[in-house]
């Protein structure tokens, strides 16, 4: 993200210590299923729930030296533990890709919601607009050419995406993310 384009929040979102932070996410819900399904000690889950800590400095240092972003990460939280034996079930059963694809949805969702949030607080302005200026004429359009003079607040009511069917923004009641065999379509 470039920061001078980029509103604060939404940099948030994208920053590295946010895209660690729910690498971490990820990896510690890993840790307490297999727990759970007794895969892994469950004083272990415990320990990387409780102790793991995110050092974006770390990380960066570390990846430098071994050249691979998640191994990095591991190795960073793994220290952060402070207990070997607890530290060595962090990824266990995963690979990169579980780990980044699932926590890039995590902050696509993030994304999404600020950018439903800004749409929905511009059409309360819209709305607002459009009553204020409701009788201030506007010339209409046809085809490209001039027509019949139209009032500008109601133009701003009907534009694209203002209908009762598209706006706000519907929310999905499940998101369907692809998975290691392909899209499949809902039903």
């Amino acid at each position: 993200m470039i920061p001078r384009y980029t509103r604060e929040e939404m940099g948030r979102v994208w920053s590295d210590a946010n895209k660690f932070a729910r690498w971490l996410e990820v990896e510690i819900a890993a840790a307490d299923t297999l727990a759970e399904a007794g895969q892994i000690p469950k004083q272990a889950a415990a320990a990387i729930r409780q102790r793991s800590q995110i050092n974006v400095a770390r990380i960066d240092e570390l990846e430098a030296k071994v050249k691979h972003d998640v191994i990095a990460f591991t190795m960073a939280v793994g220290e952060s533990i402070g207990d070997p034996e607890a530290a060595r079930w962090l990824h266990y059963g995963l690979t990169s890709n579980d780990v980044v694809d699932t926590a890039q949805a995590l902050q696509v969702r993030e994304a999404s919601r600020l950018i439903e949030h800004g749409l929905v607080r511009f059409g309360e302005v819209l709305e607002r607009r459009a009553h204020e200026f409701q009788h201030t004429p506007q010339i209409g359009r046809t085809h490209g050419i001039h027509a019949e003079p139209i009032a500008a607040g109601k133009s701003w009511l009907r534009s694209p995406g203002r209908d009762a069917r598209s706006f706000p923004p519907r929310r999905r009641s499940k998101p369907r993310f692809a998975g290691g065999w392909g899209w499949k379509p809902r039903r």
